[in-house]
């Protein structure tokens, strides 16, 4: 947490945080004209996590872009976890990245040079931890610090997950606990403790590396990654897009350690409340549910969230197995189920 420039000082949101918030969005990519392009076969239609394109009788083309402002303060971590964001999307496709490219903007007449160098070298460590070329790129000078990477991946036709293919009875699976918008808050109003800011840049660099092997497993039917529109939002997407419900145990939703202590401390994101309001309507709480604080965590914006899957019961048993061999024992419990239709998209229990 040391340096001389704190960079979230310099932008006003941070991480997937600055998401347009889902309604908004819905608006802004609306087109009557649409022109059909048979070997696409993920684009804007579904809300994927990444466009893909088939080149052949096996194989397809998966690109992504994302890019976000300083969510943490120093620079070479910055790098990490824009270019850790970006190339998680094409394993929630089940994939495997092939070379990235960068997208950085940076004040010039606020922050030295050097900084920003600083943040290509942090995506240069992940990319090299993933065995990518960070290949090239563009910059611009603007009035925040932005980041990101436009990712380039592959994926055989048989193990390509969409997030829009779920089936009723799926178990559902989250490989991270949510409450990083809330925790990356308190960087940014200086309130975090050492050990929590160290566990938060430990989860925002982690690449969901796991997709590849899951998106082999035919008994995994949808796979997305949590993101800026929180957990509520990206089911949503899924259960809707699949063209089910689901049912969320909130009891066993995992937390960031310490998220309780910086929501009595309202270390809230403004996109909490944009989110929630966007698909408030189609959720429902039990009685026994603090809808305050599931409110704020379930609608919480996440930056590179944790792979939520929906798997077929007679698959979760390999599931488990795949999620042991890469530290994850700790989510072995689902956090919900898939279910037929019904009036509201989410209940929570």
């Amino acid at each position: 947490m040391q340096g001389q420039f704190k960079l979230t000082e310099y932008s006003k949101g941070g991480g997937c945080g600055c998401k347009i918030a889902p309604s908004a969005l819905q608006q802004i990519v609306h087109t009557e004209n649409k022109f059909p392009f048979q070997n696409l076969l993920v684009g804007n239609d579904s809300n994927d996590d990444a466009a893909v394109y088939q080149i052949d009788g096996e194989t397809a083309i998966i690109s992504t872009t994302d890019f976000f402002m300083p969510i943490v303060d120093d620079a070479f971590d910055f790098g990490r976890i824009a270019a850790a964001n970006s190339i998680s999307d094409i394993y929630a496709m089940g994939g495997t990245p092939m070379m990235a490219i960068a997208i950085l903007g940076w004040p010039i007449d606020k922050l030295p040079v050097n900084e920003a160098q600083k943040v290509l070298e942090g995506a240069r460590a992940v990319c090299k931890e993933v065995n990518i070329p960070l290949a090239g790129g563009h910059t611009i000078d603007s009035n925040d610090p932005i980041f990101g990477l436009a990712v380039t991946g592959s994926v055989s036709l048989k193990n390509l997950k969409k997030n829009n293919t779920a089936q009723a009875g799926d178990l559902l699976f989250l490989t991270k606990p949510i409450g990083v918008g809330i925790v990356s808050t308190s960087v940014k109003r200086k309130l975090i403790k050492e050990e929590h800011y160290k566990n938060l840049v430990q989860q925002l660099t982690t690449v969901n590396k796991i997709g590849e092997a899951l998106g082999k497993l035919e008994g995994v039917h949808a796979m997305t990654d949590v993101t800026g529109f929180g957990l509520l939002g990206h089911l949503t997407e899924m259960a809707e897009g699949s063209g089910l419900s689901a049912e969320l145990n909130y009891s066993s939703i995992k937390r960031m350690n310490g998220v309780e202590e910086y929501i009595q401390l309202k270390t809230i994101p403004g996109a909490t409340a944009r989110n929630w309001n966007s698909y408030s309507n189609k959720i429902e709480f039990e009685k026994s549910i603090d809808e305050t604080e599931a409110k704020l965590l379930l609608s919480d914006p996440q930056t590179n969230g944790g792979l939520l899957i929906a798997v077929d019961e007679k698959a979760v048993d390999e599931v488990k197995e795949i999620f042991e061999a890469n530290d994850l024992s700790s989510f072995l419990k689902p956090i919900g189920r898939c279910v037929e239709r019904k009036d509201k998209t989410i209940l929570i229990r």
